[in-house]
C-alpha cells in the first residue's frame, strides 16, 4: 500500500494531480498536466554545473538535475527549451538514482534537483533507492504547495528558491500566476522551518539552510524591494539572499519593458536597498546577464 500511494503522482484522496498550487486535477497517469508532464519523470540535463552560489557549487560545481516541465509560465524563462517546450527523456527512479551516483562520483559538492515539484513521488522514490552523501539541494521557482513541501522533509538539506513577483498584477502578467507570492511567501516559511538557520561545512558549501534568490527584472525595482522588505521583515533572522542581476531578455518575450536588461541604476537601487536592510548573503554582478550562462540541453552533452 505505501508504494501504491507513492506512484501514483500527486494523487490526493481520489483526486487528480494536486502537487503545485495549480492543482489542475489531472489524472497524470493518462493525460498531461498543467505542467506539460505525464506521471513519469522527464530530465533534459544531468552533469555538473558550475555556476551556481558559491556555498552551492562550490569551487567543483553542483551536480545539476535539470527536469523538464513546469508548474509556471515565466514570459522570460532563461530555459524555456526545457520549460515550456519539454526537451529532454524519460527516467525511471532507479535510473535518476545510478545517476545520481554518477554525479556524486565526479567530485561535486552537492547535488540540485531543478524545477521538480511536478515529479515529487518520483524523486523520492529515487532517493529511497539511494541517497546522496552530498547535501540535496531543492532549486525552484518558490511556487510551491506547502503540502507537497512536508513531503520533502528530511529529503531535502537545502531549499534554495526564487522569489519573483510581489503584486498579483505582475504575477499573472510575467508568470501566469497571480497567487504566486501568496503561493511562494506560505512556502519560504515553510522551508525556513524545515531547515531553521543556514549551517555551512569548514569549505563553506551549505550543508542546511534555506538560500532565496531575486531575480531583478527592468523596470520592477519597486517589486524588488518590496520583496527584499518582506524577507527582512517575515523570514528568520539571517536567511541568506542571492540577489541576481543575469536578467537576459529571453524565449521571445513579448512584455513591453521586459525586452531590455536591467540597468547599473536600477540594479544599484535595488543593491543599496538590500544593504540597508542588513540582509546576508549574495551579490551578482552584471557580467553574468550572458546568454553564456544559460546551460546547454542536448542529447549528446546533457547527462553523466
Amino acid at each position: 500500500m505505501k508504494m501504491e500511494q507513492k506512484t501514483m503522482a500527486g494523487k490526493e484522496k481520489g483526486n487528480g494531480c494536486e502537487l503545485c498550487p495549480r492543482r489542475c486535477g489531472v489524472d497524470r497517469s493518462a493525460e498531461t498536466g498543467f505542467c506539460g508532464m505525464g506521471e513519469e519523470m522527464r530530465i533534459a540535463r544531468i552533469a555538473p554545473h558550475l555556476w551556481e552560489e558559491p556555498p552551492i557549487s562550490g569551487s567543483r560545481g553542483t551536480g545539476a538535475v535539470f527536469f523538464a516541465g513546469c508548474t509556471m509560465r515565466c514570459a522570460y524563462c532563461q530555459n524555456a527549451d526545457i520549460s515550456h517546450r519539454n526537451a529532454g527523456r524519460e527516467f525511471t527512479p532507479r535510473q535518476l538514482a545510478e545517476s545520481l551516483k554518477r554525479l556524486a562520483d565526479t567530485g561535486v559538492h552537492s547535488i540540485s534537483l531543478i524545477t521538480g515539484t511536478h515529479f515529487v513521488p518520483r524523486i523520492l522514490d529515487a532517493l529511497e533507492i539511494w541517497r546522496p552523501p552530498l547535501p540535496v539541494v531543492w532549486n525552484s521557482s518558490g511556487y510551491e504547495r506547502v503540502e507537497t513541501l512536508r513531503r520533502l522533509e528530511g529529503a531535502v538539506d537545502v531549499y534554495l528558491p526564487d522569489l519573483k513577483h510581489f503584486s498579483p498584477r505582475m504575477g499573472r502578467l510575467c508568470a501566469g500566476a497571480p497567487d504566486y507570492f501568496e503561493a511562494a511567501s506560505a512556502a519560504l516559511r515553510e522551508m525556513c522551518r524545515q531547515t531553521a538557520g543556514p549551517e555551512y561545512d569548514d569549505s563553506g558549501i551549505m550543508k542546511r539552510g534555506t538560500l532565496i534568490r531575486h531575480l531583478i527584472l527592468p523596470g520592477l525595482t519597486s517589486e524588488s524591494m518590496r520583496l527584499l522588505t518582506w524577507i527582512r521583515d517575515e523570514l528568520p533572522a539571517g536567511t541568506p539572499v542571492s540577489l541576481m542581476h543575469q536578467y537576459v531578455p529571453c524565449n521571445e518575450v513579448a512584455i513591453p519593458g521586459l525586452d531590455r536588461r536591467v540597468t547599473e541604476k536600477e540594479y544599484a537601487r535595488v543593491r543599496q536597498h538590500m544593504e540597508s536592510l542588513g540582509l546576508p548573503g549574495f551579490l551578482q554582478e552584471a557580467d553574468s546577464a550572458e546568454r553564456d550562462f544559460i546551460p546547454l540541453f542536448n542529447q549528446d552533452a546533457s547527462f553523466v
